[in-house]
């Protein structure tokens, strides 16, 4: 089973409209919402391609009451914690005149020490494959809860994936997760190189191994056996808010069958699926055909 960890959980709300217009006033065509956090969109992605997913994270308040409430209408098993705050919103604007999304995220309500020792004490260590952790940390944690979740999986024989950015990359890195992050991330945490060279400072400083996305440029992996970088097919339009997800998601499942997976074919999956994930109006969901299409297509090299 795939633990997917969301410490920041939200309610996604989505607004449609013909076009944003700063300062305007807009009619909404159409409006969403649903659970969300980077963790709950790799969960709804990794069972969406057929694993099994169990929703870790906290919750408080109406909000948190909500999000529980669509994660069990979803099909998604969940063990959450609560929280004295309530959970955040988040807001999503997309402009229906050329699919691209504005995106306001909230900080999210401070997590106390014994809230976060009250998490740790539940990890259903036994029912898990591969732990994948997403996301910002809530204010209250500190940057290495990352690490942390990390170094408790390995001493329970399970394997973790960690997407996020900064000084909780690198933590992870040296927690000997296998990481994932996008390249302004990536720099953000070890300065302006290039990006397979980012990738391999990660893996120098602990790293099981490392997955970059780096936009139109595709998305580049490393590990102790070497680099790849894989080219995606074609231009996508569309909302491109969960296609880092749909990429975690793939390492998260790749990680879970295997150690040590052929990281040339996971990323052929993985950029595979974060183009199919743009052509999706909300963040957590794929298009299956365009992924099963496009996955055989895919350059590595």
């Amino acid at each position: 089973m795939i633990g997917t960890v969301t410490l920041n959980l939200a309610l996604d709300v989505t607004y449609e409209v013909d076009e944003l217009v700063v300062g305007g006033s807009h009619r909404v065509d159409r409006s969403r919402q649903r659970a969300g956090g980077k963790g709950v969109n790799v969960a709804r992605v990794a069972a969406t391609l057929g694993h099994q997913v169990l929703v870790l994270g906290f919750v408080g308040g109406v909000t948190g009451e909500l999000v529980a409430e669509e994660l069990f209408d979803a099909g998604l098993t969940a063990l959450l914690t609560p929280i004295a705050g309530e959970t955040r919103r988040t807001v999503a604007i997309v402009n229906g005149s050329d699919g691209d999304a504005t995106i306001f995220n909230e900080a999210g309500p401070t997590v106390s020490a014994d809230e976060w020792r009250a998490f740790l004490d539940r990890m259903p260590w036994g029912r898990l494959g591969v732990l994948a952790c997403s996301g910002s940390l809530p204010p209250g944690l500190p940057a290495d809860a990352y690490a942390e979740l990390a170094v408790h999986a390995r001493h329970h024989d399970v394997l973790s994936v960690i997407d996020t950015g900064g000084d909780a990359l690198t933590a992870a890195a040296r927690a000997g997760a296998v990481v994932r992050a996008n390249a302004a991330e990536l720099r953000a945490a070890v300065g302006d190189v290039e990006v397979e060279e980012g990738a391999s400072e990660l893996v120098a400083q602990g790293a099981a191994a490392a997955v970059i996305t780096d936009g139109p440029r595709g998305m580049v992996a490393a590990s102790k056996n070497g680099v790849w970088r894989a080219l995606p097919v074609e231009t996508v339009r569309g909302n491109p808010t969960g296609a880092g997800d749909a990429a975690t998601a793939v390492v998260a499942a790749a990680v879970a069958e295997s150690a040590e997976p052929d990281w040339s074919m996971v990323l052929k999956s993985a950029v595979a699926a974060s183009a199919a994930a743009v052509l999706t109006p909300v963040a957590g969901d794929i298009d299956l055909g365009a992924y099963r299409r496009w996955q055989p297509q895919v350059f590595v090299q």
